[in-house]
């Protein structure tokens, strides 16, 4: 995890479920396979229905046509963010996508653990209605150690709830990695 990230905001509403986030129809690729792997970004966020979904204006396109990474890298969503099923390549999906953090006002635990322990992306939590007062498209800085969300475009600042315990996981890059790092396990 990045001390700051800095770029676009993609802006989504409550209960996005681990479907919306990558539908089991694409769960089929080897995740150990380089070009294979790139799907699971190509198709990040595409079971997020076009209406009433929260999305934006226009239906903005989370993955632009024939492409793999999205030009966004901050996902701003409502409560309950990674509900649903326990797909542990919800998070993968993501960070292939390359998204670095998602802020929500709350996170399915299977989901927020699964952000956390592969050390996919950081998942902040906020107390705020954020995804009514973000847009899609805004230029965000993320301060990720002291928690603090800076929207660039409406010059404004929100603090967001602490990391925690779970920071040194994320920056260690998942649970495995900090339990070498801190001598839990041994090489």
């Amino acid at each position: 995890m990045e001390k700051n990230i800095t770029g676009k905001v993609f802006v989504l509403g409550n209960d996005i479920d681990t479907d919306q986030i990558i539908p089991a129809v694409h769960l089929v690729y080897k995740l150990d396979d380089p070009e294979e792997k790139k799907n699971y970004g190509k198709f990040a966020l595409s079971g997020v229905p076009p209406e009433g979904s929260g999305l934006p204006a226009g239906n903005i396109r989370f993955i632009k046509e024939a492409e793999w990474q999205s030009h966004y890298k901050i996902v701003v969503a409502g409560k309950n963010f990674g509900c649903g099923s326990s797909r542990e390549h919800a998070p993968i999906a993501l960070n292939i996508a390359g998204i670095e953090a998602v802020v929500a006002e709350s996170f399915a635990r299977i989901f927020y653990r699964n952000a956390i322990d592969g050390g996919f992306l950081a998942p902040f939590e906020t107390g705020k209605h954020l995804y009514q007062e973000i847009k899609t498209g805004d230029e965000v800085s993320l301060d990720t150690t002291k928690g603090i969300l800076t929207n660039n475009t409406r010059q404004t600042v929100y603090q967001l709830n602490p990391l925690g315990e779970i920071e040194e996981i994320l920056r260690a890059g998942g649970i495995f990695s900090y339990a070498r790092k801190t001598g839990m396990l041994k090489e």
